[in-house]
């Protein structure tokens, strides 16, 4: 079957978040009159991860020198400032400060310092008196101040990426969940829950959390699992005692952040998240149990290898999310004047963390090629501030597909 005769869209792509939407909106800017459907099985955009995080744009300081996350940040952020302006999206830079409460802490804040210049961003060094002239309640040994870090909202974003898109000519379906792929050498075929069936000469898998299934329905093994971690927020009742972004030194050994504050665009301080397992993908408390999605994370040797590995982290963890008395403990290292009445529980997020074999934790964005198909197989923070690069790039990897037939 050649030319475009029999299909119904050139590109297929799978995902309505941001990542998805991105790439949707860079095909039609890269090649316009390039058929586009995006399938989406929420009723909506940004349904998961792009709508269940504190909405920060990040500045690169953390992400090794040359990985794809370091220089998809650093453009991302940017592009996406410009993004915002241009489109009335709310949006804010308020630079950050990663803050040093222990001494053993001091040489990881000193490494992000080095990181962050070889990233070519701007980093200031503060002293304790200096921390108050940012932050006036926290406290802490040593910081370092980033300015080009900042808070919008994604959900605005997608909102946006997917209207442009369909301005462009492309097709934005929801409520269509994808069941079966059907990969031939002329094409693809996806059947959706509800019977519709789709034909494009190239798929994009940008399904997030269920990106290794839809891997797997087309036929490929990806080699990673999603292990799902669930990160929990409470906001503060008391806004005021944080003007803008304190993060802790993160630990190098995992790809969070831990537990940060950040006042959102609306006013309010997000506190979180920490990062327990969810039991299911789409586990937001820990009463949303899918038996089979946990057989799933409990059946990929990954899975038992981190849990080995890092089982104090994780106890940690776990206790911080059983008690906010812990949750608060942690906070108080930052914010002494916080207590246990300050936080209120608010929407949880879940990170689709792709994890090898062999226990690692991916720490880079992952894009597989494979025939017909491009899958984005990790893509956790710092996606959305770096989903306008990623997903040129993915566009050029897919439109590449496209012209060899």
């Amino acid at each position: 079957m050649g030319g475009r005769a029999g299909f119904d869209c050139d590109v297929l792509v799978i995902g309505a978040g941001i990542i998805g939407l991105s790439t949707a909106y860079a095909i039609t800017r890269a090649a316009p009159g390039t058929r586009i459907v995006v399938l989406e099985k929420e009723h909506g955009p940004a349904r998961h991860q792009t709508g269940r995080n504190s909405g920060v744009i990040h500045s690169g300081v953390y992400y090794r020198p040359g990985s794809l996350k370091a220089r998809y940040a650093v453009r991302g952020g940017a592009e996406m400032v410009k993004f915002c302006a241009e489109y009335g999206i709310a949006h804010e830079i308020t630079g950050k400060l990663i803050v040093a409460t222990r001494r053993d802490e001091l040489p990881r804040l000193h490494a992000l310092v080095q990181r962050g210049r070889e990233n070519g961003i701007p980093v200031r060094e503060l002293g304790p008196a200096q921390i108050t002239d940012y932050e006036p309640q926290v406290r802490g040994l040593a910081a370092i101040h980033v300015g080009t870090t900042g808070v919008c909202d994604f959900t605005a974003v997608a909102r946006r990426l997917a209207e442009s898109a369909e301005a462009s000519g492309a097709s934005v379906r929801y409520g269509a969940e994808v069941a079966a792929v059907d990969r031939r050498p002329w094409g693809v075929a996806v059947r959706t829950a509800t019977g519709q069936v789709v034909r494009a000469r190239a798929l994009v898998n940008c399904a997030g959390l269920h990106c290794d299934r839809v891997a797997r329905l087309a036929g490929d093994e990806p080699e990673m699992r999603i292990v799902p971690f669930r990160g929990e927020y409470f906001e503060l009742a008391r806004p005021g005692l944080v003007r803008g972004l304190v993060y802790p030194v993160p630990d190098p050994a995992f790809p969070f952040l831990g537990v940060h504050l950040t006042r959102g665009v609306d006013g309010q301080v997000h506190v979180g998240p920490n990062a327990v397992p969810a039991l299911a993908r789409e586990g937001y408390a820990w009463s949303d149990v899918r038996p089979a999605e946990l057989a799933g994370t409990l059946g990929w040797p990954g899975a038992w290898r981190i849990a080995r590995r890092h089982w104090r982290y994780g106890a940690g963890e776990l206790h911080r999310s059983l008690s906010k008395h812990a949750f608060a403990t942690a906070v108080r290292r930052l914010l002494p004047a916080v207590e246990d009445g300050d936080l209120r529980p608010t929407e949880a997020g879940v990170r689709a963390q792709a994890v090898l074999r062999d226990g690692t934790l991916a720490d880079d964005f992952l894009i597989a090629r494979r025939p017909r198909t491009i899958h984005v197989l990790n893509a956790p923070s710092p996606a959305a501030t770096a989903s306008l690069p990623i997903g040129r790039e993915v566009a050029r990897r897919t439109l590449e597909l496209l012209t060899a037939g």
